[in-house]
């Protein structure tokens, strides 16, 4: 070989070997988790001193250490001590759209937020044209994100005012190619009952609020795919003959708690399980409205520092405002004591819940705010273990993906999160994370703090 053509073979072997390198855990595509307890969320077990390989994407092998070799190939994590879940989701988020110059780049910077905290499924609640390219990117690889269901722009009082206009919206959104439509407050009942029956008709499903010209009996009836921040449910849990201005229930009902009757409750719950509706109670965000946390402590979360500054100081004046024109502090209280009861009595009665925490919404920082939503789902009397249900197993339920998700098994995706302790004894355990595994690609705990701190530098104040 010539000496010019030799020295452009090593040339191009160093820069292999050093793209390799800097590539760290995403350059190899088998991964093994040796000595893991892995929870795989079919039952309630764990299983203990496990070897996982994951290939291409997915889960290849799982069965006990002792009895597994490790893939020569494979990049060996030593996970003794620590425990491995599938991934989680966030099943009320938000994707930015594109700024004035029609880029992503803080959309692709949320969706990072997601993936460093586990969030390896999203269902995105207001679509946007952009969130389907975007969302080809990332499902092609350019892009680190999770996976990615989304709505397209919203059904409200604006858009949805006419039998024909609802009739169009379902019409548009199926052809376009989202997932399902949005519901916003605001719309009438005969846009709503046409969007109905043209969205049946063309096999696509809708979410979301429940607006007040429709009402949570008639939401059943049409069978929502899912009701979000059990919205229209304290309409119907009011005490007969209860003197309340129906035009001023506030944020979510909020104003009517004091004359919720709980006795109501049970039976409600079971019109939802019989009627096949899931439920994502965002009920985090509404315990940040109705908490009696000081703004200055809530502003202080360590987590905000990864949020614009403008974004954190709508959030501390939302915040303001609801302590200054907001309910009295009992009434606040009772406000998140019936929906922890009515989340507890949805759950007894076989009414599906599911993860959300509407992020990135006041105080619900990506990724971060499910963590939250966890905390919140077992204050409402749910076990740890039935409140991941409602992030892993319920989400493919939901979806009607159990074949490929939502547990661990041989032949499922790779979507995992492998943590520090048991979040069977404590939940908040899940926020101790040693690293994220999101189609197939491990991301250790210092790669994603890497970039999280760039994040980080960039919003800190001068």
């Amino acid at each position: 070989m010539p000496r010019f053509a030799l020295l452009a073979v090593l040339l191009t072997a160093l820069a292999t070997a050093a793209a390799a390198s800097q590539q760290g855990s995403s350059a190899s595509t088998s991964v093994a988790f040796v000595g893991v307890t892995v929870i795989p969320m079919d039952v309630v077990r764990v299983l203990s001193d496990q070897t996982v390989v994951i290939r291409d994407g997915r889960i290849t092998t799982l069965g006990p250490a002792a009895t597994i070799a490790v893939p020569p190939d494979a990049r060996r994590v030593d996970a003794a001590g620590k425990y491995l879940i599938p991934g989680l989701a966030e099943m009320h988020a938000h994707i930015p759209s594109p700024d004035s110059a029609g880029r992503m780049d803080y959309a692709e910077e949320v969706l990072f937020l997601y993936v460093a905290h586990g969030v390896t499924t999203i269902r995105g609640m207001l679509g946007h044209p952009g969130h389907l390219d975007l969302r080809r990117r990332v499902d092609g690889g350019s892009v680190l994100g999770p996976r990615i269901w989304t709505a397209g722009p919203s059904a409200n009082q604006t858009t949805a005012r006419t039998a024909t206009a609802g009739d169009s919206i379902a019409r548009v959104n199926k052809a376009t190619g989202y997932d399902f439509i949005k519901i916003h407050p605001g719309v009438t009942r005969a846009a709503f009952d046409a969007l109905d029956a043209t969205a049946d008709q063309s096999g696509i499903s809708f979410s979301g609020h429940v607006p007040q010209d429709v009402g949570l009996t008639r939401a059943l009836e049409a069978r929502y795919a899912s009701i979000d921040h059990l919205d229209g449910y304290m309409d119907v849990l009011l005490k007969d003959g209860a003197q309340v201005d129906r035009s001023a229930g506030g944020w979510f009902g909020a104003n009517w708690a004091m004359s919720a009757d709980d006795g109501k409750i049970s039976g409600i719950a079971r019109a939802t399980r019989d009627a096949g509706v899931w439920n994502v109670p965002t009920q985090i965000l509404m315990e940040s409205y109705a908490s009696d946390e000081t703004v200055d402590a809530m502003a202080a979360r360590a987590e905000l520092r990864y949020m614009p500054p403008r974004t954190r100081a709508n959030w501390r004046n939302w915040k303001e405002q609801a302590i200054r024109q907001g309910p009295p502090p009992e009434t606040m209280r009772r406000f998140v004591e019936v929906r922890r009861t009515l989340i507890k009595a949805l759950h007894d009665a076989g009414a599906g819940l599911l993860l959300g925490s509407d992020a990135p919404q006041v105080w619900n920082v990506p990724g971060f705010s499910v963590h939250r939503e966890l905390e919140a789902i077992v204050r409402s009397g749910l076990t740890p273990y039935q409140a991941l249900e409602t992030g892993t197993r319920n989400v493919a339920r939901f979806f009607g993906v159990e074949d490929r998700a939502g547990t661990i098994a041989v032949g499922k995706q790779a979507d995992l999160l492998l943590l520090e302790a048991s979040p069977l004894t404590d939940i908040r355990n899940t926020q101790r994370q040693a690293g994220v595994v999101v189609r197939g690609r491990w991301l250790p705990r210092e790669e994603l703090d890497g970039r999280l701190e760039r994040i980080a530098e960039r919003y800190r104040s001068p």
